[in-house]
């Protein structure tokens, strides 16, 4: 088996119930579903510790392509093959190339924003929410994008739209998780959302996944981007 655990690289097991767990990094104690086969706990923050280095990547990239960011990204130390960290990085990188591809935001506030939103989705949330934290993510985007509230009109709408599709495209493949795959999916539906309703043409790459050798659960040739395939 590839590493789960960050402590003992044990597998990881998901309970149906909340579950009091003490951090073996910072010691916080707090309710989870997720333990490693050893009963190893780690939190939220301790396993994306150095995911703040997203702004800096972000703000010196030049690129249209949010894939080519978000695998920049995905090659950083604080980036494990699944984990919370996903939640932040579709919104940070589809920020950024939305931003260098001619849309007009103040990037830094943005990034910013997306940190602070996307931290608030924890880790499992596509199978204890029904909706996966990459497609909660690129709907992120969108409404910071918008200026969306919970009082706007049209925003509203769109933002929520583009998390629809993005979790429908996730939701089509079927379980079990991979962060990468979710993440590709999201990214790529957020991509074409924004070409449609803001006139923003991001650019869009083939995707053939060089992370399945990590994925203790990878579905093989049912991944769209499976080097087996034809990529997406």
């Amino acid at each position: 088996m590839r590493e789960e655990c960050l402590i003992c690289k044990a597998p990881l097991e998901y309970l149906e119930t909340d579950t009091m767990m003490e951090c073996e990094i910072c010691h916080k104690r707090e309710l989870s579903k997720t333990r490693c086969q050893n009963g190893h706990y780690v939190c939220n923050a301790c396993h994306t510790r150095g995911m703040d280095a997203i702004v800096g990547l972000c703000l010196k990239e030049t690129s249209r392509d949010p894939i080519t960011i978000l695998e920049k990204m995905m090659a950083m130390p604080f980036c494990h093959m699944h984990g919370p960290e996903h939640h932040v990085m579709v919104g940070c990188a589809l920020l950024t190339a939305y931003r260098n591809a001619g849309g007009k935001i103040d990037l830094d506030t943005a990034l910013y924003e997306m940190m602070s939103r996307g931290k608030s989705v924890p880790g499992g949330a596509c199978g204890f929410w029904g909706a996966c934290g990459a497609g909660i993510s690129a709907g992120m985007f969108v409404s910071i994008v918008t200026h969306a509230t919970p009082l706007t009109t049209d925003s509203w709408g769109l933002s929520n739209q583009m998390t629809a599709k993005a979790l429908n495209a996730i939701g089509k493949i079927g379980g079990p998780r991979c962060c990468k795959r979710d993440s590709y999916l999201a990214t790529l539906a957020a991509i074409d959302f924004a070409k449609e309703h803001f006139s923003v043409e991001m650019e869009k790459q083939t995707i053939v996944c060089t992370h399945s050798a990590h994925n203790n659960q990878c579905i093989g040739s049912r991944c769209p981007f499976s080097k087996a395939g034809k990529g997406a």
